[in-house]
């Protein structure tokens, strides 16, 4: 991060960070491990539609990807009702999957 920008990790793109109070949202998924063993080579295909669902509802309430790493990601938003409706729309979009995953905000 420099001057307040981030260079997206998942395609490279800068773009500026929130500044004064900002929420922080993580997201973890349940169980990832016994996910890997009962879907086995279906796994990485639920990955990646659980980033896709989760990547829509952050970007359409204003969240700025901080990070990813593995199965986790770090976003920042500069209202806290944007990261909590992004929350409950990402988890929405989840439920017909069997990806869960918990979600933690702070607000700063």
């Amino acid at each position: 991060m420099l001057d307040g920008r981030v260079a997206s990790s998942h395609h490279g793109i800068v773009r500026n960070l929130p500044s004064g109070t900002v929420t922080f949202l993580f997201t973890d998924v349940e169980g990832s491990t016994r996910l890997l063993d009962e879907l086995g080579d279906g796994y990485a295909g639920a990955l990646a539609g659980h980033r896709r669902g989760l990547r829509e509802a952050f970007e359409r309430h204003g969240g700025v990807e901080v990070d990813t790493q593995g199965d986790a990601f770090f976003v920042a938003f500069a209202k806290a009702s944007d990261a909590l409706a992004a929350a409950a729309e990402g988890r929405a979009a989840l439920a017909p999957g069997p990806i869960r995953v918990r979600i933690g905000l702070a607000h700063w």
